[in-house]
């Protein structure tokens, strides 16, 4: 496994499945380590295809645990 662009973690296991709480829950931890330009391009991205393109998405963006 490739390393995340990022050294934010978050918590997914247990949580909602749903794709929008998974992007707005990674988007705000972005944000609030201060990667406002990676946030805006992780949600473009993410959007860009179906549920395992988002999981992608997200582990290259953040480390998933």
């Amino acid at each position: 496994m490739t390393k995340p662009l990022t050294d934010v973690r978050v918590r997914l296991a247990g949580e909602d499945g749903n794709a929008f709480f998974i992007v707005a829950k990674v988007q705000k931890a972005l944000k609030r380590a201060g990667h406002n330009e990676l946030a805006k391009r992780y949600m473009e991205e993410a959007f860009g295809g179906n549920y395992d393109h988002l999981l992608q998405v997200t582990m290259k963006y953040v480390e998933v645990y």
